[in-house]
């Protein structure tokens, strides 16, 4: 008895609930000692000296980029497999990296290499993060309110809309110099290196805020987990809670995608692992469990790559390869979409 739950807990078994407890804290002291690497390996200077921790609080904006990323593709990842019903699926189908890469590509071919710096700043990383959600609030006030509203039609226009992105971007790209060519590959690779400093005052409360209505509204997330018919048995209001889930799902990968450029994987890459770790249906324990399994895998790519094969910028190609292999050996496994 003493080893049984209620069945309405988050947990079937405590058994379950303890080795819940045990990776959380596993991947706690990992995720410690994967930013204590980032911050104090290989630093020139004399260790306890002013320059030794001076060069600790620039690397510093490293981890708080990692951190915000692994929060944001996790929870937005696992909110939006909830909300299409489908593990198969990722944000990034809705074109908001698609809108990244059309953005970028118009400003160097209209403006030449002036260009990268016209998307550089606060105010055109604002700019950006604005046009996503427009973008992603346009689309899912057309497709999910009206009579017909449905999910699967919405996926489907996303998907063509961020293919006609795609290919306007790849038509300008065409017409670019080799140097101005050049300059646009290294913002469209997803780095760390692409974040600056004088983003966090705007990316920090964007996260701070949807992360928090998320957490508060994992109640919500779990009743629509459970599928359309039994949420609306159980009294959800599934429309507005699932158009409500996807605007805030757009404000995580706006600033995300803003903030380091396109990864188009690895939200799936951690969404699949916390599925694999947390074995309990609750959203709330699951979201804490992807920003450590993020953290854990994007902080230990940069730290590994950076410190050791001093290839910081493949960090995102890497992790792109990883994710996308796992994305097809489980769509082999599972059989269907």
């Amino acid at each position: 008895m003493a080893d049984v739950l209620a069945l309405s807990g988050p947990f079937p078994t405590a058994t379950r609930a303890r080795r819940y407890a045990v990776t959380v804290a596993v991947l706690g002291a990992v995720a410690v000692a994967v930013a204590s690497g980032i911050l104090l390996w290989d630093n020139p200077a004399p260790a306890g000296s002013d320059g030794f921790w001076r060069i600790a609080q620039l690397r510093a904006t490293s981890v708080i980029v990692i951190v915000i990323v692994a929060v944001c593709q996790g929870m937005a990842t696992i909110t939006f497999q909830t909300v299409t019903a489908n593990r198969i699926v990722t944000p990034s189908i809705m074109g908001f990296e698609s809108l990244y890469t059309a953005i970028s590509t118009a400003a160097i071919f209209f403006f030449g290499a002036a260009g990268v710096l016209l998307v550089q700043g606060p105010g055109p990383y604002l700019l950006q993060v604005a046009a996503m959600l427009a973008f992603s609030g346009a689309l899912y006030g057309w497709l999910l309110s009206g009579r017909y509203a449905n999910v699967q039609i919405m996926l489907l226009v996303g998907i063509i809309l961020g293919g006609a992105l795609a290919a306007f971007s790849t038509f300008l790209q065409r017409l670019l110099t080799p140097t101005e060519f050049d300059l646009l590959t290294a913002r469209l690779i997803g780095s760390v290196a692409n974040a600056d400093a004088t983003y966090l005052p705007i990316a920090i409360p964007l996260v701070v805020v949807a992360a928090g209505l998320l957490v508060l509204g994992s109640g919500r997330l779990n009743l629509l987990g459970l599928g359309r018919e039994v949420a609306l048995s159980l009294g959800s209001s599934q429309r507005r809670d699932s158009i409500l889930a996807l605007l805030l799902v757009s404000v995580l990968m706006a600033v995300s995608t803003s903030l380091i450029g396109p990864m188009t994987f690895f939200g799936f890459l951690v969404a699949m692992l916390t599925y694999q770790l947390a074995d309990t249906f609750d959203h709330r324990r699951m979201f804490a469990l992807s920003a450590l399994v993020g953290f854990v895998v994007l902080g230990g790519a940069y730290l590994v790559l950076k410190h050791v094969f001093y290839a910081a910028g493949s960090v995102g190609i890497i992790v792109e390869i990883v994710g996308g292999s796992l994305f097809l050996i489980h769509l082999l496994r599972k059989g269907r979409l």
